[in-house]
């Protein structure tokens, strides 16, 4: 019999009225599990509760926060292997993706338990005499967070540590598809001591359970990753709330990778290659277009495609494979519209963008290589969400500059070269939040601020220290002496 995985509202596991299956992309066959399909009321239950837990949790011992933090850290560290399986299972990242996303998760946990320590204010004199003034910061509220699919367990950690970290209380819908890694942390943190209704879990659909979250005048703020038009609405809908919602917003990104004459063939070939097709391509950090100037633009069109004729797609939990499936029916058939749609245009199907059949029935998508691709065509400029880049060719370092920057998007750009002139000038004026010199767009750390500008970021940026731009609010105080 199929477990059946509930909502978590106020320290309790609720049975919910109906429950949705979640199916392993490697194998359709296989139900990972039964989760709680949330209503209104199981939303504005979990808010209630977190209501009522804020004044006591915001205002709690900062080593109370690091104590819980850390204790929820050593568990996910110390069922990484167990915990990525299930996220591979889920997702369909590589087994190998699966766990490094968990120890990732683990180390964010970390982080922001040291975090509940290092929160500090000012103390400054003022132009009155007499007067003292402190700046100190506040918890915001109760934060709602909505997550997406393509990271199951680190975005959720990244934003549910440093909200706890900070004194917040949370409800947290992750995306449908993948609910159970997020079940998963959520467990993990409450048997790490959090008092109840300080996290609350309303697993569900977005239409019904994130529009209640938008919608709830008791929910102070809202983090959200996923794609631009819901984001949009969301911010909209975040500033005509009475009062007001403090919003974050990660989205797109159609990043470049810029490849020059004088790069290392070697390593700009690992750089587009793990950039754009790891992770089934399925990062919005991917390098979905590669823009490669004309002295070695064939040498490294030849050597990508001998590197992607080696790459295995199969089974997400199999020994070697490199590439596991796309995560449902639904985003195959975008990717394999955008193939059909790149050839319309006039591009060139260099290699790859097959149906593939394995021992399993699965969403398995050979990686697809495009050239002779525009800037100006729908694959250059839409975000595919999968195994897609297109090869776009370039003069000179100008010119791949201006088309790195032709994007309505701005979350991660990258060169490879040896030049120290070109790298540092590509630092300075690529039109991103993250730049990569000889490494891949997709890969970053924990402890650093991650986001973009233009139409893939929107808010204060996430992880690391610059979290508490977010999570918290500024006071300032006088006194007279």
């Amino acid at each position: 019999m199929t477990t059946v995985f509930r909502n978590f509202i106020a320290g309790e596991f609720v049975s919910p009225a109906k429950a949705a299956p979640n199916l392993n992309p490697s194998n359709t066959t296989e139900v990972v599990g039964e989760y709680a399909q949330g209503t209104v009321e199981d939303l504005n239950a979990a808010v209630a509760a977190a209501k009522e837990a804020f004044p006591a949790w915001s205002r709690s011992n900062p080593q109370l926060r690091y104590d819980v933090l850390m204790k929820a850290s050593n568990e996910v560290m110390a069922r990484k292997e167990e915990l990525g399986a299930l996220l591979s299972r889920e997702e369909g990242k590589t087994l190998p993706e699966g766990i490094g996303e968990v120890a990732r998760a683990g180390q964010i946990l970390s982080f922001f338990a040291a975090e509940a320590l290092r929160l500090n204010g000012e103390l400054v004199n003022s132009i009155r005499p007499g007067v003292g003034i402190e700046i100190t910061r506040e918890a915001v509220g109760v934060i709602g967070m909505i997550t997406p699919w393509n990271f199951p367990i680190a975005i959720p950690c990244w934003k549910i540590a440093p909200a706890l970290a900070y004194g917040n209380t949370v409800v947290i819908k992750p995306a449908d598809l993948v609910p159970g890694s997020t079940w998963a942390l959520v467990d993990i943190l409450n048997r790490a001591g959090l008092p109840k209704g300080v996290l609350n879990l309303v697993m569900g659909r977005g239409s019904v359970v994130g529009q209640a979250m938008l919608e709830h005048p008791d929910v102070h703020a809202i983090s959200f990753t996923g794609s631009v038009s819901t984001g949009r609405r969301i911010a909209a809908a975040c500033v005509a709330a009475n009062p007001m919602k403090k919003v974050q917003l990660e989205m797109g990104g159609k990043n470049p990778l810029v490849v020059l004459d004088d790069a290392d063939l070697a390593v700009a070939v690992e750089c587009a290659a793990n950039g754009a097709f790891f992770s089934t391509g399925q990062r919005c950090t991917a390098s979905s277009r590669l823009i490669v100037t004309d002295g070695i633009h064939d040498k490294f069109v030849d050597a990508l495609t001998e590197r992607l004729k080696g790459l295995v797609v199969d089974d997400a939990l199999k020994s070697g494979t490199h590439i596991g499936p796309v995560v449902d029916q639904s985003q195959l058939d975008q990717d394999e519209k955008y193939i059909a749609i790149g050839r319309d245009e006039g591009a060139k199907l260099h290699w790859g963008g097959e149906r593939l059949n394995r021992d399993n029935p699965g969403f398995f998508l050979q990686p697809a290589l495009f050239t002779g691709v525009a800037n100006t065509m729908r694959i250059a400029r839409e975000e595919i969400f999968g195994p897609v880049a297109a090869v776009i060719r370039a003069k000179g370092y100008d010119e791949a500059l201006a088309i790195a920057n032709d994007t309505e998007f701005g979350l991660s750009a990258g060169i490879c070269t040896t030049s120290l002139k070109y790298s540092s000038h590509f630092k300075r004026n690529a039109e991103a939040g993250m730049v990569m010199v000889n490494l891949p767009t997709a890969g970053v750390d924990y402890h650093v601020p991650f986001g973009g500008r233009k139409g893939s970021s929107y808010g204060p940026r996430e992880q690391g220290a610059y979290a508490r731009e977010f999570y918290t609010t500024v006071k300032t105080a006088y006194t007279l002496a």
